[in-house]
């Protein structure tokens, strides 16, 4: 997945912008689709596992801010980068805060775009690898018989062997076996990385 090339989405109603912007992202070896507005965005029905949207703010019809709140419904995953020659704090706030990596103004420098789509394709690739890594942990869930799954869930919860063994009615030698289990099934090295696959899973939900 990290050799895939990634696409960048440019939507922006002015073609000078979108023009000039797709010509640099294409140079340096960016996959480029433009769009004249957001609508035209949706209408496209846009799969990317790897990419950026790079988003004017203000454009007929749809804004750049309800774009982005469409695709956070949807729970689009591509990161969004705002620019704009009419962008205000208060803008920039809401549009940070809705998730997006970067609000620069126009007119902006080349290389603060570079930096900023690098940014969004780091961040998505380290996302990616989470999301993978959460999926292997919930296969791996899965394989717990329910007793494991109990005694799992009571370990990360803080319990020590003899509080779990009372609280299910078993001894702290089975407890013990399912933990040795649970461990092994969960291919956790120690406790503590139990407990971090615990706070994964639980964050997955």
């Amino acid at each position: 997945m990290t050799d895939q090339k990634p696409t960048i989405f440019i939507v922006d109603d002015d073609p000078s912008v979108r023009e000039s912007t797709k010509f640099l992202l294409e140079s340096v070896g960016f996959n480029v689709k433009t769009y004249v507005s957001g609508q035209d965005f949706l209408k496209a029905k846009v799969q990317a596992d790897l990419g950026c949207l790079i988003l004017d703010l203000r454009m007929p019809g749809l804004s750049g801010l309800d774009l982005q709140e469409k695709l956070n419904s949807a729970k689009t995953p591509l990161p969004v980068i705002f620019i704009t020659g009419h962008g205000t704090v208060p803008m920039s706030v809401r549009a940070m805060k809705a998730g997006a990596i970067d609000f620069l103004q126009k007119p902006f420098e080349e290389q603060e775009l570079l930096d900023a789509i690098n940014r969004a394709v780091v961040q998505q690739r380290e996302n990616q690898s989470k999301n993978e890594e959460a999926d292997k942990l919930q296969q791996r869930l899965k394989t717990l018989t329910s007793r494991e799954n109990e005694v799992f869930f009571h370990l990360v919860a803080g319990l020590a062997n003899k509080e779990i063994a009372y609280e299910l009615g078993m001894s702290e030698r089975t407890v013990k076996a399912h933990r040795a289990q649970i461990m092994e099934k969960m291919k956790a090295r120690s406790f503590a990385e139990l407990v971090r696959f615990a706070e994964r899973l639980k964050h997955r939900r």
